[in-house]
């Protein structure tokens, strides 16, 4: 077993947000069981999302957040506002963290946006979530092994 100490235990050590220390193993076991799994456990997200921006391809991920954040706007001023927010930042072409949709779902996309809805970055969440169920989550779980490491299993067997 190796001594180095783990991405997730820096992680979990870099900031104060005690993920590594409320962690449990059990729940890191969860997550292999799907990628639903994993991003309905309390942590899973988290750690996905660390994972994903050392793989340089966190915006997938930070958009699906966005959108579910988004949904739960009930003022239609702030809905504007962040349905804007979401289109610059990920969807218009050449955006700085533009997420891979097809066309016609970016064209429906900037049809609604001018009376956006609350269901109107639906088809995109839907494009994003199977794009990181197909080939993102798969990575992760590979890279798993590193949760092996003795820094992480004394934190992980601390339950």
């Amino acid at each position: 077993m190796s001594t180095r100490v783990c991405w997730l235990c820096k992680k979990g050590r870099k900031k104060s947000n005690g993920i590594s220390s409320n962690l449990s193993l059990e729940e890191v076991f969860q997550w292999a069981e799907s990628f639903e799994k994993l991003m309905t456990t309390k942590y899973g997200p988290v750690i996905y999302t660390a994972y994903l921006k050392m793989e340089h391809s966190d915006e997938n991920m930070k958009f699906w957040m966005a959108c579910e954040t988004y949904k739960k706007t009930a003022s239609r001023f702030s809905r504007i506002s962040k349905a804007k927010k979401l289109y610059k930042t990920y969807i218009k072409p050449q955006s700085p963290r533009e997420i891979n949709i097809d066309s016609p779902t970016r064209e429906a996309i900037i049809k609604n946006i001018q009376e956006p809805t609350q269901n109107c970055f639906d088809e995109a969440q839907k494009i994003v979530y199977m794009h990181m169920e197909r080939d993102s989550y798969p990575r992760f779980l590979r890279f798993r092994r590193l949760f092996t490491t003795s820094c992480c299993l004394s934190i992980l067997l601390r339950i």
